[in-house]
């Protein structure tokens, strides 16, 4: 066999959550530095990340097909082509599923960061890839990132990385977009926001029968290290202090819960468990469900 012919398998892991099928679906991953974490030395940082087999900070970029009651929602588009060119598959990743973009009825969304809302609109051509979605996202996202006096004093890279990459995505979705501040968003699916991250940064409790899956967004970006000690935070934090408190509600709700959860930043496809370890917490991975 010729070296050519080795890859890996697409990017698409399903699980069954009652009556619906949540379909994690790889955007790729990108590679950071660490100087990024907050609360933490760089020192510190990269003993969790050796001690845990992770030379660097490797963000994997993850979103989710969820079908539910006969309609399909996509949470998160990825990167698009904004970003790190390991990044941007979730097009190819959704084929390889079987889906179609025009098969997609909504797009949800955490947060209009870039690596989760870069996926929406054509780069080039500026038409949207998901023609027949309503955009669903919390009302403080759109609010804060078309104001221009965020943009005014934002750095030039916020300017042109959030900002304005915002504004070019969610721009031919602006006369189907629904906005939320909580409650039932699509059958089966809660929205509960953690603001912090970004203002309008919202989890997602996905309920059917006794099945539930917590989808928490940007609730980490590392997951060793900020598990481990939740206080750390990240530069891209809007409101470092409240992204920790939501972080730490987060945590207490899956672990006191017992909650199958997953993330945008888990190792794909994410879905886990938090149990408390000492002043933090640790993750066990779900096992592989090989039937659905």
């Amino acid at each position: 066999m010729a070296d050519s012919d080795i890859q890996q398998i697409p990017g698409v892991y399903h699980r069954r959550i009652g009556d619906i099928v949540v379909t994690a679906i790889a955007d790729g991953f990108l590679d950071g530095d660490i100087d990024v974490l907050l609360n933490i030395t760089q020192e510190e940082s990269r003993d969790i990340l050796s001690a845990n087999f992770r030379p660097a900070r490797r963000t994997a970029v993850n979103t989710f097909l969820v079908r539910s009651s006969g309609e399909g929602a996509l949470m998160e588009t990825g990167c698009g082509t904004y970003m790190q060119p390991t990044a941007g598959k979730q097009i190819a990743n959704l084929a390889a599923a079987g889906v179609k973009p025009s098969e997609i009825d909504a797009i949800l969304l955490t947060h209009m960061h870039p690596d989760h809302s870069a996926g929406l609109t054509d780069r080039d051509t500026g038409k949207p890839f998901f023609e027949n979605a309503e955009l669903i996202a919390h009302e403080n996202e759109p609010k804060h990132w078309l104001d221009d006096s965020n943009l005014a004093k934002a750095s030039e890279r916020e300017k042109l990385l959030f900002f304005q990459c915002t504004r070019e995505q969610i721009a031919p979705y602006k006369d189907r977009m629904r906005l939320f501040t909580s409650g039932e968003v699509f059958p089966g699916i809660t929205a509960i926001p953690r603001p912090g991250h970004t203002p309008g940064h919202t989890t997602y409790l996905i309920s059917s029968g006794d099945d539930q899956l917590l989808i928490w967004g940007d609730t980490i970006h590392v997951p060793e290290i900020q598990t481990a000690q939740p206080e750390v935070c990240i530069a891209f934090d809007s409101n470092p202090t409240q992204a920790e408190a939501s972080r730490r509600a987060v945590f207490d709700m899956v672990a006191t819960d017992r909650l199958l959860f997953t993330g945008m930043h888990m190792h794909f496809p994410g879905f886990s468990r938090l149990v408390e370890d000492g002043s933090g917490y640790r993750i066990i991975p779900a096992a592989w469900e090989h039937e659905i």
